[in-house]
């Protein structure tokens, strides 16, 4: 039933606010999937910047106000892989150590699979077959070394600032580079894992 005494003035910058960012984030997305699509028609190296930014319809202003790099392009979704990456430290199954947690993550989300997802596949395979991809990506996974330092304190026991902490999260987003250019990629991160569970369990023992 209405009011018949009248309330606050409606908030007229709310929506306005919430469509800017909308669109923002609808262009960004284009950009990106332009990119992605032309970097694995063609391959990274033989696509410029002009031709993603033609292809998503927008100037390269734009692009570079979105991605300041090149490399920036393929790495789109940076906040949600260190979500996942928390996660799994934070959700994994009872009884699983911090390790095998990690572990495991690397392995699907980091490592091409034979079933695996079509465009995760394609996209690993871009990163993996391009140098400067491939150090871009690394150096963008490391920079989750101290909210994943803090998740392993936290599920540990340990104070915030323990290095132990740090060693691991460190170690853990390096080992995938173990694969590289390794006949078996699987055996040869786990077996880096397989050291940092022997140190991480000596230390909790």
């Amino acid at each position: 039933m209405p009011s018949s005494t009248p309330g606050p003035a409606p908030d007229t910058t709310a929506a306005p606010v919430g469509r800017r960012e909308r669109k923002k984030a609808a262009t960004r997305k284009a950009i990106a999937d332009a990119a992605l699509r032309l970097f694995l028609e063609r391959g990274y190296d033989a696509v410029g910047i002009r031709e993603i930014a033609d292809a998503a319809d927008v100037s390269t202003t734009t692009l570079f106000k979105h991605f300041p790099v090149k490399e920036a392009l393929v790495f789109d979704e940076d906040d949600d892989q260190e979500e996942r990456l928390l996660a799994a430290v934070r959700e994994r199954p009872a009884g699983t150590s911090v390790p095998a947690a990690l572990r495991e993550h690397a392995l699907t989300s980091r490592l091409v699979t034979p079933n695996g997802d079509d465009r995760l596949t394609a996209f690993l395979n871009l990163v993996a077959t391009t140098p400067a991809l491939r150090d871009y990506g690394q150096n963008m996974w490391l920079r989750h070394t101290t909210a994943l330092a803090h998740a392993i304190a936290e599920e540990s026991g340990r104070p915030a600032d323990d290095p132990t902490c740090r060693a691991l999260a460190h170690f853990a987003l390096e080992a995938p580079r173990a694969a590289h250019g390794h006949p078996d990629p699987r055996a040869a991160i786990t077996s880096a894992f397989d050291l940092l569970e022997r140190g991480w369990g000596a230390l909790a023992g």
